[in-house]
């Protein structure tokens, strides 16, 4: 009788396809994001937005498809942390040079560094903030600062305007988008609460099915056709939003203040970052 050899164990390991597609949609992210650098050399400006716009969809997506196949990883996560950096730190403030900082010399040099760095550390908290068990549960409807993709759109904005031509010259001051540059870096690194876009819930009304695949459809079409005014009105609304979440979040800490949920007292210091889904944001 022949000795039984044991079965060795395969040279490389097979990785479930639902590991993988989440970090190809990060991937394209990131290809998309650095498009955008090699467009604004270009100076094709139209399709270097368009690329950031597409960045900050597909990093809306990756978490979401990530967990739908149950496919999230530890690898996933930092890969996702880096592409973010890349796509909402460093091209922005590659673009913003680009356009105008530039012509501001050592300012606007150290505006687009500033926004980089305040992008770095703002995901840094991000990360760190993922294991802190104390937040409330309330705490998904709110980011602490501005997040990622909407910072760098909103940094942009300037830019969009000035292609609209709907202010004077003085806008587009190279002085003036340094500070407006500075002021949105702030932004990102402060504790302000913003809407995280969580408090609308995940389930809707049957009758508002279709007219929300028509708006869907609406907000598609407007901004492929009016890229730079659907940005910049968005832009705008973003940052009327803050006051009003800074002001929902006042409510409810107060609100477990009267009902002496936080025993400790130091609610107001918990990190607001949502830690069950990595939207950037």
């Amino acid at each position: 009788m022949k000795d039984l050899k044991p079965e060795r164990a395969p040279r490389f390991r097979r990785v479930p396809l639902r590991l993988i597609l989440p970090n190809m949609v990060t991937l394209l992210a990131l290809c998309s994001g650095l498009t955008a650098v090699r467009m604004a050399y270009e100076g094709r400006w139209e399709f270097a937005v368009g690329a950031i716009l597409l960045a900050a969809v597909l990093d809306g997506l990756d978490g979401r498809v990530a967990r739908m196949l149950k496919g999230t990883s530890r690898f996933g996560a930092e890969l996702d942390s880096l592409a973010d950096f890349v796509n909402f730190g460093v091209t922005p403030a590659l673009m913003m040079y680009l356009w105008i900082l530039k012509d501001a010399g050592s300012l606007g040099w150290i505006a687009a560094l500033i926004f980089a760095i305040s992008m770095s550390l703002r995901l840094a908290r991000f990360n760190a903030a993922l294991d802190d068990p104390d937040k409330p549960a309330w705490a998904s409807r709110f980011f602490t600062g501005v997040p990622a993709p909407a910072g760098a759109l909103t940094v942009l904005l300037p830019l969009y305007l000035d292609f609209l031509g709907l202010f004077p010259h003085w806008f587009a001051d190279e002085a003036f988008v340094a500070a407006y540059t500075i002021a949105i870096a702030f932004l990102l690194i402060s504790r302000l609460p913003t809407y995280s876009g969580k408090s609308f819930g995940t389930r809707i009304r049957r009758d508002f099915v279709l007219p929300l695949f028509l708006f869907a459809v609406l907000v598609v079409a407007l901004t492929a056709s009016y890229p730079f005014r659907m940005l910049a009105g968005v832009s705008v609304l973003y940052l009327l939003s803050i006051p009003f979440s800074w002001r929902a979040h006042r409510k409810l800490v107060q609100a477990d203040e009267r009902l002496d949920l936080d025993g400790d007292g130091d609610e107001c210091d918990t990190d607001l970052d949502n830690i069950g889904d990595r939207d950037k944001a």
